[in-house]
């Protein structure tokens, strides 16, 4: 027994911390800072790194880095990107396939103000929001945004706090969440932020020499107002509700995110991680006005970084930043205006419009013509559905038709690919990221028929400005940031997913996801 004793203490002693050294577990954040900034592309940071001095900078400079990471779905639009980005799910798990039908919901009128009625009804399963609750039912969570998807999506069906912009200058949330606004909200509209910038204007932040884009392209902006400087109207009521255009949009929201930090005390209690999730819009909206071969779109980014090292500063006054990490991404990327010989940085080939809608509409004709019922037939461009029910009651083999209107489609000017979903489920897509963002978009209750994708740069006819919305690399690259508490800084060429934020959340905040995740941890951030 003194033999088995002397090794126990021997053991003991050489596995113990050397004198001066203390072992201590890992410290949970008591607060995460989810920054979404909408159509925000990866190369914007690294044209302009150097540039940066405020919030930006300092997240290249201090964060893990990846800027190859990507919305790993078809439909590259803002409703699915922003329910992705804290659930660690596709569209095909969240059921939001896209911006149209994304938030809407006549059940959930806006609290004081005219707009869109709206909640997260339509989103299937659970968020970080729900997480952080069931580890600790006192956890809080708020998102802001100028978007009402954008503000409700991150958060999921949780029972937090939502809050976006409305008519009349004012933020405001729908009864799906309360039914009046609290206090410290009706405090921050009455402040007027919005309304203060009538006849200010957009001017150039630095220097007209430091930027390398021309300030003279006419088809900018539908061919108005698009040279700098870019003023407001005088008029407080018409220039508060042509703000969001404008990158002093993103500065309100942020004060907005700075005053729910405050009055909700978030991150502010010891064993209790609470969530604040922002999203900044100014980027997607200067960016489909003016393009992102715009000098506004290099300003706007110069402005964004010192928005948000102002925020910063601002955050850490009040809270520990040793207590806080924060995730910076986007919901999609964009591409450049299609025009005919408008030479670009971003596109070094020619493209063009295409347009499918007689196709959709003599294939729904036909279909009719043959007894199936009208509500059977729905086309968005990309998307054809076609109910499988109504299709076997009246006797048409659906399938066909499927086939037929996609090799119809084929021969289409523009048109790169054609898939008929039922088929490409049978595929092997794993070298295949068309594809594969095709599967990871819908949900398998949705009738899905055919999917189709236009040629790179190409546009659907009617759209007038640069958007996004396809499966190409362009539209689906996104910056992935990670920074402060648990955070080990670094730059990463990998290929990641905006899914994987979520579950590498999970790891740093020591929480259980309470489903199944289509991300994995990204071990490499974990310090």
């Amino acid at each position: 027994m003194t033999r088995i004793s002397a090794a126990v203490v021997a053991l003991a002693l050489a596995c113990a911390p050397a004198q001066g050294q203390t072992r201590r577990a890992p410290t949970v954040p008591t607060l995460v800072v989810l920054l979404t900034i909408d159509q925000l592309l990866p190369d914007y940071l690294d044209a302009w790194q150097s540039e940066f001095r405020g919030g930006l900078g300092r997240l290249l400079k201090g964060g893990a880095v990846y800027p190859n990471g990507f919305q790993d779905h078809g439909v590259t639009e803002t409703a699915p990107g922003h329910a992705s980005i804290l659930s660690g799910r596709f569209p095909r798990s969240t059921g939001v396939v896209g911006n149209a039908a994304g938030v809407f919901d006549p059940e959930a009128p806006l609290i004081g103000a005219r707009g869109d009625p709206a909640s997260p009804y339509r989103f299937r399963g659970s968020t970080l929001a729900d997480w952080l609750r069931f580890k600790n039912a006192r956890a809080r969570a708020v998102s802001v945004s100028r978007k009402d998807r954008s503000a409700i999506l991150p958060l999921g069906r949780a029972k937090g706090e939502a809050y976006w912009y409305a008519s009349g200058g004012m933020f405001t949330t729908s009864t799906y969440y309360a039914d009046t606004l609290p206090g410290w909200l009706k405090a921050f509209n009455a402040r007027g932020l919005t309304q203060s910038y009538a006849g200010t204007s957009w001017s150039l932040l630095r220097d007209a020499a430091q930027y390398n884009e021309p300030d003279s392209v006419a088809f900018e902006s539908g061919g108005a107002d698009f040279t700098f400087p870019h003023m407001l109207p005088a008029d407080p009521v018409v220039a508060s509700r042509v703000l969001p255009n404008y990158p002093m949009m993103d500065q309100v929201t942020l004060q907005l995110a700075l005053a729910a930090l405050s009055a909700r005390e978030l991150g502010a209690e010891e064993g209790r991680t609470d969530l604040l999730a922002i999203s900044l819009s100014s980027t997607d909206a200067i960016g489909h006005k003016y393009g992102p071969d715009s000098r506004e779109v290099h300003d706007q980014l110069l402005r964004l970084d010192e928005y948000l090292g102002s925020f910063l500063d601002s955050l850490y006054k009040v809270r520990d930043s040793s207590r806080v990490v924060l995730v910076l991404t986007s919901d999609h990327g964009v591409a450049p205006y299609p025009f005919a010989g408008f030479k670009t940085r971003f596109r070094s080939v020619e493209a063009g419009f295409v347009e499918l809608r007689p196709l959709a509409s003599d294939t729904w004709a036909r279909v009719i013509t043959a007894g199936v019922d009208t509500a059977a037939f729905s086309w968005e461009g990309e998307s054809l559905y076609l109910d499988p029910e109504a299709f076997r009651r009246a006797g048409v083999n659906r399938d066909s038709v499927a086939r037929e209107y996609a090799r119809a489609a084929r021969t289409v000017p523009g048109v790169l690919r054609v898939d008929v979903f039922s088929e490409l489920q049978r595929k092997d897509v794993s070298n295949d990221p068309i594809g594969r963002r095709w599967l990871n978009m819908f949900p398998e209750d949705l009738p899905i028929a055919v999917v189709t994708t236009l040629k790179p740069y190409w546009y659907w006819a009617g759209i007038a400005q640069a958007s996004h919305g396809s499966p190409h690399d362009y539209d689906a690259r996104v910056p992935i940031i990670f920074a402060g508490a648990g955070v080990k800084p670094g730059r990463h060429s990998d290929v990641v997913r905006v899914v994987d934020i979520a579950p590498t959340l999970v790891a740093i905040l020591q929480v259980r996801a309470l489903e199944k995740l289509d991300g994995k941890v990204l071990t490499d951030v974990i310090r």
